[in-house]
């Protein structure tokens, strides 16, 4: 499976196919071939074998709870109440920062995901918005799921998307890799 021609590169796939882990497989690849990233990613909490929530952490390791299933809500995605306001604080933020800061080079943001709990946030979506219109280049992960506005991410020219199967995810950091280094 080749990498999309594209400037932006989402992957997309069901829960579990490894989305996250070839998204954190890349970064250090771009990162040592002189790219900057900013983004975040959306780690499992989990208690024992049970999921008790989800963090939203910066690629620089600050920390904040996204959502747990003692979080009252709303918003509720499932059984989790969504804390909304982590996402305007952390990630926000940090692709704003990502954006300004294009105009020193070559930008990656990543963003683990365009999901039903970060679209919880209008100014996540405007900062998603923001940040394909602008020069860095986005490498993330979004949701399968039908949802409108994921959709018309997905539907954008500039944006190629790969869903990640078991078949081909030890392959795609690479060729995913060389995909952004080359466009």
């Amino acid at each position: 499976m080749e990498a999309p021609q594209t400037r932006h590169i989402l992957l997309t796939g069901s829960p579990g196919s490894g989305k996250s882990t070839v998204l954190s497989a890349v970064v250090p690849r771009l990162r040592a071939a002189g790219w900057s990233a900013f983004g975040f990613w959306t780690p499992e909490i989990r208690r024992g074998r049970r999921r008790e929530g989800f963090a939203i952490e910066l690629l620089d390791g600050q920390r904040q709870l996204l959502a747990s299933r003692d979080r009252p809500g709303p918003p509720r995605v499932g059984a989790y109440g969504v804390q909304v306001e982590a996402i305007d604080q952390l990630a926000v933020p940090e692709l704003e920062r990502g954006i300004a800061a294009t105009a020193d080079g070559r930008i990656v943001l990543v963003m683990d995901e365009i999901g039903k709990m970060e679209l919880c946030s209008d100014a996540f979506r405007r900062a998603v918005l923001a940040s394909l219109d602008s020069e860095a280049r986005v490498l993330g992960t979004i949701m399968a799921a039908r949802h409108p506005f994921a959709d018309a991410v997905k539907s954008r020219a500039d944006v190629g998307l790969l869903t990640v199967t078991q078949d081909n995810r030890d392959a795609l950091p690479q060729r995913i890799f060389e995909s952004i280094s080359l466009n």
